[in-house]
């Protein structure tokens, strides 16, 4: 189905409805298209993950340019969080 803009703005609860119904809309401006309207479909999710899970994680070393103490940390990190 094809709609206008003028028209989707006068019929959009019609326009919606035949979304609704499975139908999917594309909005017209100037004779160009610049929306479609489409079904609302629910991503199915997995109740397991599908992909490879890496055995480990690389983590970066960071280098903050030598050794911190923990009162160091917290000076740093004061004021940063809630």
């Amino acid at each position: 189905m094809e709609t206008t803009a003028r028209e989707f703005n006068q019929k959009s609860s019609q326009i919606l409805a035949a979304a609704e119904r499975g139908e999917t809309i594309t909005v017209t401006k100037n004779g160009r298209p610049v929306a479609t309207i489409a079904p609302y479909r629910e991503a199915e999710v997995p109740p397991y993950p599908t992909g490879p899970i890496a055995d480990s994680i690389d983590i970066p070393e960071l280098d903050l340019g030598g050794d911190l103490s923990n009162d160091d940390m917290e000076e740093i990190l004061k004021g940063m969080g809630s």
